[in-house]
């Protein structure tokens, strides 16, 4: 059915009109609108972010590095326990330096409070180590290293790289990564073994990635350096252990670094939404008072 001579429609519902329910005019598409909340990214914007990625990934090889070495008996205990306890005063000096201790102040925080929570920790896991130890002994090795690698795939994807997505939880990213860590240091040669790893564990999962976020957020090109300095340590140990593993760890991280943003701006030239009279409504007014 036509238009009617004689009667202009009306984009209305509440006057009966001689025109049939699916009936629009020529102007119907005059209100077309294309990609009116799309983003427009930066190539070296999106690398940059893509940063964050790098940086897990090469903690997980460095983790898994460390664990090979100390199952092997190439790294004594003692030596990563004092390499950590270093590396960790340092991040920790570091951390109030970048941003003046203001972050600090704004938590209340202490350092003694910082330093009761360390040794507990300390404590703890030190004194629950012949736990760790024997906690899978019934369980095969493979079906260790299974769960260990599935764990640490779960820790990536969960991990809380910046987007604002249901799937992002930092608790169980980091609960995960435990629970890897607690599996690998059960198949180390002795309980202090186990207690240097998980230790090591919750340095390289907890505080490392505060640190970045502080880097990331103060100082940009200081985040740079450090993630590229990460990357290469990375490769490098995990070319001693294995140099197929280290090319194809070489090829992941350019993937993600380099091809991924670029796959990234290219699809952006594809996009096409459209926006018009045919959306659903949305009501912008704060309804909040009629809850009362």
């Amino acid at each position: 059915m036509g238009p009617v001579p004689g009667r202009r429609w009306q984009k209305v519902l509440y006057e009966r009109q001689p025109f049939p329910d699916n009936y629009v005019d020529q102007r119907f598409l005059e209100e077309l609108r294309k990609n009116v909340h799309a983003r427009r990214y930066q190539y070296k914007a999106v690398v940059f972010q893509s940063g964050a990625v790098v940086q897990q990934l090469c903690s997980v090889c460095v983790f898994v590095v460390t664990w090979w070495y100390m199952d092997a008996g190439v790294l004594s205990p003692q030596g990563l326990f004092g390499a950590a306890l270093v590396s960790s005063l340092l991040g920790y000096v570091l951390f109030d330096a970048v941003d003046g201790g203001a972050g600090r102040r704004e938590s209340g925080r202490t350092r003694w409070a910082d330093l009761k929570s360390t040794l507990v920790f300390t404590a703890f896991t030190y004194g629950f180590s012949p736990v760790l130890k024997t906690l899978t002994e019934s369980i095969s090795t493979d079906t260790i290293y299974a769960m260990s690698a599935l764990m640490l795939l779960g820790h990536l994807i969960f991990f809380d790289y910046g987007a604002n997505a249901a799937i992002v939880s930092s608790t169980l990213s980091l609960n995960m990564a435990i629970f890897a860590s607690v599996c690998l240091a059960s198949r180390l040669p002795r309980s202090l073994h186990a207690f240097v790893m998980v230790t090591f564990a919750m340095q390289i999962f907890a505080l490392w990635p505060m640190l970045q976020k502080k880097l990331k957020a103060q100082t940009p090109r200081c985040y740079v350096g450090v993630t590229v300095l990460f990357a290469l340590v990375a490769l490098v140990g995990l070319a001693t252990v294995s140099s197929v593993g280290a090319v194809l760890f070489t090829s992941l991280l350019l993937a993600i670094s380099c091809l991924c943003p670029y796959c990234l701006i290219r699809l952006q030239l594809l996009k096409d939404n459209i926006h018009g009279p045919w959306d659903e409504a949305e009501i912008k007014e704060d309804l909040s008072r009629f809850l009362m």
